[in-house]
């Protein structure tokens, strides 16, 4: 079997550190009800933070795993996030094999205008910002840190139609946290995954999503 290449890490301590990291996360974890495929992106999840709650924390929509892969291998899709810490925290090389971009807005002066005009929050205007601009069609949207941004991007599936490829909503927080992803887990239309509760955060989505490029380059491998 070929092992991946562009989405391992870059030295062989690297990638002995990586693996031998899972490898413990296997033996650890003594059971899961996750799918083989859905297992790669929540034990990638436990090893960004050591912490095994996400076994059972975490929620995939049926199709989530197949249509992220499907987004990546297409070659035409992109990231957008909620914040700068997404698109910075992911592995360049790694999105370039893919022909993948990021995007953000939550500083764009335009962006912070409108939500104060609006009285909204900064999460909510660059979610509207980046469906103006038609970046929400068959992307990947991370949302690790603003469970506005994860409710507006559901006003926008029902009411404007948007349809991403995959929401990964993983936003952390005590205000409207949990309630945000338990709405976007509503949504039979839209692939998704969440984690329950008030967990998550920005590494969280870096983490699934990098488990997910692992995933699509192993199937180009096969």
């Amino acid at each position: 079997m070929h092992q991946n290449v562009i989405t391992e890490q870059l030295t062989d301590a690297g990638r002995a550190i990586e693996h031998d990291s899972f490898a413990v996360i296997d033996r650890e974890v003594v059971s899961h009800a996750y799918t083989e495929e859905q297992w790669p992106v929540v034990r990638r999840m436990i090893h960004a933070n050591a912490d095994f709650d996400f076994n059972g924390l975490t929620d995939f929509h049926p199709g989530a795993v197949r249509a992220a892969l499907r987004a990546i291998r297409s070659r035409t899709s992109r990231v957008v996030a909620d914040v700068e810490m997404i698109c910075v925290g992911l592995s360049q090389p790694r999105l370039a094999h893919f022909q993948m971009t990021t995007h953000q807005f939550i500083a764009e002066p335009e962006v912070i205008a409108q939500a104060k005009a609006q009285g909204t929050t900064r999460a909510v205007q660059a979610m509207r910002r980046a469906h103006e601009i038609g970046l929400l069609e068959g992307a990947i949207v991370g949302i690790g840190n603003a469970p506005t941004a994860l409710i507006e991007l559901v006003r926008l599936i029902h009411e404007h139609g948007v349809r991403p490829a995959l929401v990964v909503g993983m936003p952390v927080g005590f205000v409207s946290a949990a309630e945000s992803k338990d709405l976007m887990a509503l949504e039979q239309e839209v692939p998704w995954i969440v984690i329950r509760g008030r967990k998550g955060g920005s590494t969280l989505v870096v983490a699934a999503i990098h488990a997910l490029l692992g995933l699509a380059e192993a199937a180009e491998l096969r």
